[in-house]
């Protein structure tokens, strides 16, 4: 029988590769975490000058340079608004693609072109046509089609994965009770694949949130918080930056709490109405 207690020097190989990838992705954040406590004469980098909350109180204050308030609420709000548009269209583009129709094979692979494309180019490419059409490229018009040119993809191939694993025999059962085609879809199918369409807007919201490169001709005069970000890093020279960073990070795992803790109470009321409706069959 084989000795399943000794380890190879593959596992232990494993293991120290995992361990250097995981210091590789967090060390800089958890760097940048630490040094945004920097004590009032503390700078850029180690060592600390003691601990302080001064540069975190200076992010909602009057800055020479950069528009934190602005940009953080630009992204948030144009965040949001794409989070939203990609959970509809995904969804609606995940049904519809469950029948076959003429010039499907074009649209889907129209759709997931965007992710093929260099950003760069996508970006350069909708600020000209803004331009040659005469229209002012702004954050909320030109760079919201670019970002939802990466979001929707990636909703879409979401949908197309659930759906693929979606039996359809519940829906046939309520419409033989005589469900119309909308209560089929309120009361049976959006129950199911809820937390599906809350990872699509997890998507969403943090793909939009942090891009920078299909904002960078679309957003205007008006800085979005990645872009606003990168022009600090040339201009500020203080712990602030850094609390800055701290800020964002903080949001974006809020959302991420949020959005897993939405997932847990959307199956746990699923599985308690299944477990409701056994308990009235017997």
């Amino acid at each position: 029988m084989r000795d399943t207690g000794k380890r190879g020097a593959g596992f232990y190989a494993l293991a120290a590769f995992f361990t250097l990838f995981v210091i590789f992705l967090y060390g800089p954040m958890f760097a940048v975490i630490t040094l945004s406590f920097q004590g009032p004469e503390g700078g850029l980098t180690f060592p600390m000058n003691g601990l302080s909350l001064r540069w975190f109180r200076h992010l909602f204050e009057e800055q020479l340079v950069g528009d934190f308030e602005g940009s953080f609420l630009r992204s948030l709000l144009l965040a949001v608004v794409v989070m939203v548009l990609t959970v509809i269209f995904s969804l609606a583009a995940g049904l519809a693609f469950r029948r076959p129709f003429r010039g499907a094979a074009i649209v889907f692979y129209l759709t997931v072109a965007s992710l093929i494309v260099p950003s760069i180019l996508v970006t350069l490419g909708i600020g000209l046509l803004f331009d040659q059409l005469g229209f002012e490229a702004t954050w909320y018009a030109s760079g919201l089609g670019a970002h939802l040119t990466w979001t929707l993809p990636f909703g879409l191939l979401i949908m197309f994965a659930v759906f693929n694993r979606f039996d359809p025999s519940y829906e046939e059962a309520a419409r033989d009770l005589g469900a119309s085609p909308w209560q089929v879809l309120r009361y049976v199918v959006l129950p199911i694949i809820g937390p599906s369409l809350i990872g699509v807007a997890l998507f969403g919201f943090t793909l939009s949130f942090d891009e920078f490169a299909r904002t960078l001709m679309t957003a205007g005069v008006h800085n979005t918080l990645p872009l606003e970000i990168f022009g600090m890093t040339t201009n500020v020279t203080t712990p602030v930056l850094y609390a800055l960073g701290t800020v964002t990070t903080g949001v974006s795992l809020l959302i991420i709490g949020v959005s897993l803790t939405a997932i847990t109470l959307v199956q746990r009321r699923r599985l308690r109405h299944g477990s409701d409706a056994g308990a009235g069959l017997v």
